[in-house]
């Protein structure tokens, strides 16, 4: 996995700011657009936070064509790309990151693809050194909002 530098959204002067769900689609399509693989993209937040909307739009960015869902009960998705290959992992059901090696995740790490990983704290230290973090969070004064934190 290469490193990547920090992420800053449009208009974030301390890298945290509020976005409406038209906002992080469209942020997130850009950045699906800008990435390259091999790369893993940490997606961190509450419940409801817009994690899995997030990944469909770097799905979207970076081109896959396939109707991105939410892996909670799959636990992985892999989708094609016509870059690279895509896949969205969901690691909310793990009871430990003892549990990573029945997902195949040595084996989705090592292929030159994008990786992109809901409620990655659930796999402790076993996150590439060079990973993407996003934090997402419900605003607290305004439902129709989240901060997004990239970097």
């Amino acid at each position: 996995m290469q490193f990547h530098h920090h992420v800053i959204p449009p208009l974030a002067a301390s890298g945290k700011v509020a976005v409406t769900e038209p906002e992080l689609r469209s942020w997130g399509e850009q950045l699906g657009r800008a990435v390259t693989a091999p790369l893993a993209i940490a997606i961190s937040g509450e419940v409801g936070a817009g994690k899995t909307t997030l990944a469909q739009a770097i799905c979207r960015g970076a081109g896959v064509r396939d109707f991105v869902t939410s892996p909670t009960f799959a636990l992985v998705q892999r989708y094609d790309g016509p870059r690279f290959p895509v896949y969205h992992i969901d690691l909310y059901r793990l009871d430990s990151a003892r549990d990573l090696v029945n997902l195949g995740w040595d084996d989705v790490l090592r292929d030159d693809a994008l990786v992109l990983i809901e409620w990655p704290e659930r796999a402790d230290d076993h996150l590439p050194a060079g990973a993407l973090h996003i934090e997402l969070e419900h605003h607290p004064s305004d439902p129709t909002k989240r901060l997004l934190l990239a970097g």
